[in-house]
């Protein structure tokens, strides 16, 4: 039965790091483990077991990696431009570490730190778009949003308790570099020095506050349901690092605030059911993740990717002594570009209809192993 909870425990971390599949810029902001530490051990075990002493320290180390090239406008693909070549392609990889102690059945704290490396392939940023025209590439790694994180259970943990929500906030520091720069090749054997794109950088440059809520429902020995909820709140506007890759931004980018990079909110909801026989769990869930057009606490001016992914989510996870195995698909099946707060201001100024387009992954691969001590 402990397996079933060592599941949720997988689920929820890879709940909280957040980071969706495409130039979409919902980025990391670290992976938590946030359901056992917090003394998960102690419950839905039947009165003839004992209760074990729950460990003071949850250590965890996931990858995440996928690759973006699928464009989309609302809601139709751009299938032209995977024809024609003209795609853009990221390449974004991620280990999150996050260490996680328990103060009592009730309380505890975490830290997260994502350390980021991400290379974007495409032709419009340097010479042009056309289908004729080189390839080139950017990159920008290095640490991410660092994340400190304080959690609470609804209920005190106890035996035979079937269910249980799970509380957490915290703050999303600035601690990524959003101001990477790399060279664009304006023409051929000539290269300017830029500010690579939004959905690359490691940081958004914006002190942020994050909410959280998880919680799962036994149904038997067997099956299991798991519920999360993650909303990073990021006040700040924009954060004034240009958008012309090393060159002058047009007029039309100033008028319309996309000159500069926004810092969006971003939040995900994911649900599901688990399996459980010995030492592997095995999961399906949905997945939804989106930066939204308009923040809860701020203005809305610059440049963003507002979008929507929803994936089906498969998973499996296996437990050894200490340790938890496991490795998560999240595979798109919807994927949305949005109007921003640029583009409407363009439409009603234009009075014609504008949207940017973005590319999205088809899938992304989660891997990860924990460690209690």
């Amino acid at each position: 039965m402990k397996n079933i909870f060592l599941a949720l425990v997988v689920l929820v971390t890879l709940s909280t790091r957040v980071n969706a599949q495409g130039c979409v810029a919902i980025r990391t902001v670290g992976g938590l483990n946030t359901m056992e530490h917090a003394g998960m051990m102690h419950m839905g075990m039947d009165s003839t077991h004992a209760m074990p002493e729950p460990k003071k320290w949850d250590f965890n180390i996931a990858y995440r990696y996928f690759n973006s090239f699928r464009h989309y406008n609302g809601t139709i693909e751009q299938t032209q431009r995977i024809t024609d070549g003209t795609e853009v392609r990221n390449f974004n990889r991620t280990i999150d570490l996050s260490l996680v102690r328990t103060l009592n059945d009730q309380w505890s704290i975490g830290v997260a730190l994502p350390l980021i490396y991400n290379e974007r392939s495409s032709k419009y940023e340097h010479i042009s778009n056309l289908p004729s025209s080189p390839r080139f590439a950017t990159s920008a790694g290095g640490i991410g949003d660092a994340r400190i994180t304080v959690y609470k259970w609804l209920w005190a943990p106890k035996e035979g308790r079937k269910g249980n929500l799970l509380g957490g906030i915290g703050l999303k520091l600035p601690t990524g570099n959003y101001k990477v720069v790399d060279d664009f090749t304006y023409k051929l054997n000539a290269t300017r020095v830029g500010p690579v794109d939004q959905s690359i950088q490691p940081g958004d440059g914006g002190l942020g506050v994050t909410l959280e809520l998880s919680a799962f429902r036994q149904i038997n020995n067997t099956w299991s349901l798991y519920g999360n909820a993650f909303y990073l709140i990021n006040p700040r506007d924009n954060n004034g690092v240009s958008t012309a890759r090393g060159g002058t931004p047009t007029a039309a980018a100033i008028k319309y605030t996309s000159d500069v990079m926004s810092v969006p909110d971003q939040y995900l909801i994911r649900a599901g059911s688990n399996w459980t026989k010995n030492a592997l769990t095995l999961s399906l869930g949905a997945r939804y993740e989106c930066i939204p057009t308009f923040d809860l606490i701020g203005q809305n001016s610059g440049f963003r990717r507002p979008g929507t992914v929803i994936a089906a989510e498969p998973g499996a996870n296996y437990q050894f002594k200490k340790f938890n195995l496991y490795a998560y698909l999240p595979i798109s099946i919807f994927r949305e570009r949005n109007q921003s707060q640029p583009d409407i201001l363009k439409t009603l100024d234009t009075k014609v209809f504008s949207r940017g387009d973005a590319a999205f992954a088809d899938y992304a691969i989660n891997i990860g192993i924990g460690y209690k001590f």
